[in-house]
Order: C-alpha cells, then sequence, then structure tokens
C-alpha cells in the first residue's frame, strides 16, 4: 500500500511525523507499506533545515513544490495542478491530508479527481467562523474525504450534525495525532540557549492576523501583557508578522521578554515549564492540557470546545479587561485526567484503519 502524504507547513510535519514513525514501525513489523511525502511549500519557513527533521526524528519531504507567497485562489490553484503531476506519477492507494491549511484542501481536491481515496487527519473540526479562510479549507476536505480521522468526540458530533452518515466515507474516532507528539518530544525538549526564566513564567504567542494586523486589538492585548508582566515574568517568542506589526505601531513591550522565534523542542520545553498559557494558536491550546496547563485564548471562538466547556481554557478575545480578569480569576486546574484527545495512539489506530480500508 503506497501513502502520498501532503503537507504545506512546520505544524504539520510536526504531526504527520507521528503518523510516519507508525508506518515505519509497521513495516518493520511486516506490512507492505510505503510513505511519500509531498511539501507544498505553502509556508516558507527558516526553522525547516536539515537540523530540524534530524532533531525531530521527521522524514524529509520526497517532493518539495516551492508554491507559497499568493493569493489563497492562485495558491491553491497551482498546488491543484502539481500535487496532481505527483499523484499521476506515484499512482498511491491514499492521499492523506492534516488539518485545515490551503495545501489540505489542494491535495483533498487533486486526490478527488483522480479518483483515489483521500484521509482526513483532524477532520470533523469546526469553528462556526465562515471568515476563517481555515473553516472553509476543513469543510470542503472532509464532504470528499474517504476517511474522517476525528480528535475528538466533539469533533464526531459535528459530522453527524452535517449528516455524515449520508456521505460515502468512514468515521474514525482516532484521538488526537498532536497528543502522540507531545508524549514523544516531551523526552527530547530542549531548554532555549541563554533564556533566563523566572518560576512562574507565562507563555505567550501572537500571530493570527485578526490580532496582528488590527491595531485596536494588539494594541489592547500588548497593554494587557505589559500590566501581566508587572506581576510576572512573560516570555513571547514573537512571529515576525507580529513583529512587524509592533514596530510600526510603536507599542511599549520593555516590560515583556520578547524572544526569537524558537523550535520545536524549545516550545516544548517552555510549555513543560511554564505556570500558564496565553495565545491565539489553536495548536497551542491542546498542547497547554497535554502539559496540564490552564490557557487563556486570545480569541473569541475556539475548535477546543471541551477545554472551554470543562474550565481549562477561556476565551478572553482582545479585550484589555476581560483579559486582565481572566488572568486574575482564572485559577490553574490541578486534574488532567479527561481523555478529550484519546490515550496517545492515534497514528496506531490511524495507520492501522489506513491497512484495514486500503
Amino acid at each position: 500500500m503506497k501513502i502520498v502524504t501532503i503537507l504545506g507547513a512546520r505544524p504539520q510535519f510536526i504531526k504527520a511525523g507521528s503518523v510516519s514513525r507508525e508506518i515505519l514501525s509497521q513495516k518493520g513489523a511486516g506490512a507492505d507499506i510505503e510513505e511519500i511525502i509531498v511539501h507544498t511549500g505553502q509556508h516558507y519557513d527558516s526553522n525547516m533545515s536539515d537540523v530540524f527533521f534530524d532533531e525531530l526524528r521527521i522524514p524529509r519531504p520526497d517532493y518539495y513544490l516551492g508554491i507559497g507567497g499568493k493569493t489563497h485562489g492562485a495558491m491553491t490553484g497551482q498546488m491543484i495542478e502539481e500535487i496532481e503531476q505527483v499523484l499521476v506519477k506515484e499512482k498511491p492507494d491514499w492521499a492523506m491530508v492534516y488539518g485545515d491549511t490551503n495545501s489540505t484542501l489542494a491535495g483533498a481536491i487533486s486526490a478527488s479527481k483522480l479518483h483515489i481515496k483521500i484521509a482526513h487527519v483532524e477532520a470533523g473540526l469546526r469553528s462556526f467562523n465562515m471568515e476563517m479562510p481555515e473553516e472553509i479549507n476543513r469543510i470542503l476536505t472532509d464532504r470528499i474525504s474517504s476517511i474522517l480521522f476525528c480528535p475528538t468526540q466533539a469533533a464526531v458530533d459535528n459530522l453527524n450534525i452535517e449528516g455524515v452518515k449520508y456521505w460515502s466515507t468512514q468515521v474514525v474516532l482516532s484521538g488526537d495525532v498532536m497528543l502522540d507528539g507531545a508524549m514523544f518530544y516531551r523526552e527530547l525538549a530542549q531548554r532555549p540557549q541563554g533564556l533566563t526564566v523566572s518560576e512562574n513564567f507565562v507563555l505567550c504567542t501572537i500571530h493570527r492576523a485578526e490580532n496582528t494586523d488590527d491595531p485596536i486589538r494588539l494594541g489592547s492585548i500588548v497593554s494587557a501583557l505589559n500590566q501581566i508582566a508587572e506581576q510576572t515574568q512573560v516570555i513571547l517568542p514573537l512571529h515576525p508578522r507580529t513583529k512587524k506589526m509592533l514596530e510600526q505601531g510603536n507599542y511599549a513591550t520593555k516590560g515583556l521578554t520578547i524572544i526569537e522565534p524558537i523550535g520545536y523542542l524549545h516550545m516544548v520545553w517552555l510549555l513543560d515549564n511554564c505556570s500558564k498559557v496565553m495565545t491565539d494558536s489553536g495548536g497551542l491550546q491542546k498542547e497547554a492540557y497535554f502539559f496540564k496547563k490552564s490557557c487563556i485564548t486570545l480569541r473569541n471562538e475556539t475548535e477546543w470546545i471541551e477545554l472551554v466547556d470543562s474550565n481549562y481554557n477561556i476565551l478572553a478575545d482582545a479585550d484589555i479587561d476581560t483579559i486582565l480578569d481572566a488572568y486574575n480569576k482564572f485559577q490553574a486546574m490541578n486534574d488532567f485526567s479527561e481523555k478529550f484527545y484519546g490515550e496517545g495512539n492515534a497514528s496506531q489506530i490511524i495507520v492501522e484503519a489506513l491497512i484495514q480500508y486500503g
């Protein structure tokens, strides 16, 4: 059985790494299985050097398409064309896509036109915000996939509400591959060199365009962080877009511990050692839970409603008073035993299902 995995951004490679390791394990145990990895180049990332793949023990891509820096339409259209050429050449049994990027949708469309079965990892997630390009990508990808690997029961419920029983697809509650990765990489985590941390520091990330490109929202978030930093250290690995906007707006950030973008193993160390997480990242909300940390989300919606409903996460949006109130009143949880995201064996469930339905 041959699988072509289509990826476009660094977080997708980290997620897919867990499944790739399971594929190699199954192959070593005698399974007739092969994976070909395609990197669309959607997000150029200088951190994705050879060291990135070596440190994270992730297979290097077999194809690099170099498609990025374009409008959504131009990017997606070119990806469809070039992914199609790879699929025609490789003739896989499965095209596997992850999450909700333009690369995800382009891979699914290319495979569907060639009648190649599509496996969607992280299926069924919904923010219910159709202004997000990611929401459109995930809905359309789900609808044309042959097998939907859902990370949570809430994702399965979303698909049931949408009428998945009438689609030609299989739904599998696999658990979350990010949990697999968190368990694996925790043992490899590295403290960022030269960084001095206090005992109860807060880890914060800001990168979503809705925050970085809106001066009012960005100013409100930064003001709140500065006030929090008067009580405890706030470590902010700064995304290039955020850095540019902060410099253009001349925002006061002297109270914050701003560091350059860091590798994933450094981020895992910060997650494991911080007291609380503040972020607008979808993935980091889950990882905060994996590492038993409460999270304040700088958005007004989330795909991970189970964390909000169970008081592990609070939606503070970009309102300064709400953020400060959340920080001051949001008590850290002690019990992180809920198995929202499975048992850490999602990759095994995914690969075994592909073999079963292959």
